[in-house]
């Protein structure tokens, strides 16, 4: 709510640091704008504000080389939620471990990163060429939350679920939006229907 209807941001990253969450975003992606993609609030009129932004993202990992970049120094201000885990879900090897825990390095690096930047100042006194210092800047202040967990459970992802249908609940009460109707969704099924019998009848 309020990035979206103070900053105009249009969009929500969600980044899980974990593979076992690799499917977490796209189960929010339906979560979140099939409740709350509405443009008609519940007395049947046209809202005069945003609603449900775009939700989107993958494992961190993945993320780090595909569209990190954009979060980090696009002219879009893209707020992001970070989940992690202290421990892994198995006993793992030594090796296993130390992999672990450079994930979890990259977790709170990134978020550090977007928190607090890095100014030209400190670029300069890495000794970096001066025509390379603006590309090397960063300007931090973008938005991003932490949910931090000891360890990835079938409790843990029952909260984390919880968490956000709560959140999608409260943004609609919000909004005065029915969050639970899907008319969108409707409108293509019936079409659907329609154009199918143009499909096969030349099969």
């Amino acid at each position: 709510i309020w990035y979206g209807n103070f900053f105009d941001t249009q969009s929500h990253a969600v980044l899980p640091y974990s593979h076992y969450l690799s499917r977490f975003t796209a189960y929010l992606q339906q979560l979140d704008m099939e409740s709350n993609g509405k443009s008609t609030d519940r007395d049947g009129h046209p809202v005069d504000w945003q609603t449900g932004p775009v939700v989107w993202g993958t494992p961190g990992t993945n993320g780090q080389h595909a569209y990190y970049q954009l979060i980090h120094q696009g002219t879009k201000l893209i707020p992001a939620d970070f989940i992690g885990f202290a421990q892994p879900v198995d006993e793992l090897s030594p090796a296993l471990t130390a992999q672990h825990d450079l994930l979890m390095a990259n977790f709170f690096a990134q978020t550090q990163a977007l928190a607090f930047g890095k100014t030209p100042e400190e670029v300069r006194a890495e000794g970096v060429p001066e025509e390379l210092v603006p590309h090397k800047t960063f300007k931090g202040n973008r938005p991003t939350t932490t949910i931090l967990a000891r360890e990835l459970t079938p409790s843990v992802l029952g909260q984390l679920i919880a968490l956000y249908e709560h959140k999608v609940f409260v943004q609609g009460a919000i909004w005065n939006i029915d969050s639970f109707d899907q008319w969108g969704v409707e409108l293509g099924k019936v079409l659907a229907k329609r154009v199918e019998p143009a499909l096969t009848a030349g099969a």
